[in-house]
């Protein structure tokens, strides 16, 4: 797959602009990429704050093969939270941590929001968005006030460990993004979907690993020992009677038991 970068200055959603691009023949690889986000979402609905210049708000396009099980395409989410993360280690040499499934952390707050969609007909997919927005250049001011405690930036995380005025780089953030991602996908697909090659990556990166959470079922809430993700995406969790289960990210959240971690 070859990557084919295309640039924004504002934009209404880089997910919905895939779309459209898709509906206009754009290939599997297309990349858009915006300065400025009028109606970012994230994954339960969520506006995600996009201003201008601050953030990186970027999505590609995917067609996946037929012969891939549809059930699979979750795990595109986990591939997509692993790319963040190690392009934020290796570029800036920042600690980062996973909230399961898909929230990244950088000193227990968030940092990144992962929105995938899919458009599919008859049992097959036609083609799948995955939509990424890393807060990059924000400071404290710059987050509405329920958020502020909970969310960071690269700079401001840069800043508390340098103790200077260092920026990071959306560019260079966009595409170490998807260059890490590109090489995940292409394992994940020689697997047939089993995330079993990054399983143990990802749980080191785990923020809630073998610590007590608390599982936010429509069914009813109830607490348990997080142990890690399994190679289908799932999150095993330990029952106080000692029995383990396992949940999914389509019917299930998970907090920590104190508060967002």
């Amino acid at each position: 797959m070859k990557l084919d970068y295309r640039y924004y200055k504002t934009i209404d959603s880089t997910n919905l602009e895939i779309k459209r691009l898709y509906a206009q023949g754009a290939k599997e690889g297309t990349v858009a990429s915006a300065g400025t986000q009028t109606a970012g979402r994230g994954r339960t609905g969520h506006r995600w704050e996009s201003p201008r210049d601050v953030s990186v708000a970027t999505s590609l396009l995917l067609t996946p093969p037929a012969d891939l099980p549809m059930e699979k395409l979750p795990g595109l989410t986990i591939l997509a939270a692993m790319a963040v993360a190690k392009t934020i280690e290796e570029e800036y040499h920042l600690t980062c941590e996973i909230k399961w499934p898909n929230d990244i952390l950088v000193g227990k707050r968030k940092i990144c929001g992962i929105l995938t969609e899919m458009d599919a007909a008859n049992g097959s997919v036609n083609y799948v968005v995955v939509g990424i927005g890393v807060n990059v250049h924000q400071t404290k001011a710059d987050f509405v006030e329920e958020i502020s405690d909970m969310a960071t930036s690269l700079d401001m995380e840069l800043q508390k460990e340098h103790g200077e005025d260092k920026r990071a780089s959306r560019r260079t953030i966009i595409r170490g993004i998807w260059e890490n991602f590109l090489s995940y996908y292409q394992d994940f697909l020689r697997y047939q979907g089993s995330l079993e090659g990054i399983r143990e990556d990802y749980n080191l990166h785990l923020v809630n690993r073998n610590k007590r959470v608390k599982i936010m079922d429509p069914a009813g809430e109830y607490e348990a020992k997080a142990v890690g993700m399994e190679a289908d995406g799932s999150l095993a969790i330990l029952m106080d009677d000692g029995t383990k289960r396992c949940v999914d990210s389509g019917e299930v959240h998970v907090r920590g038991l104190y508060g967002y971690v």
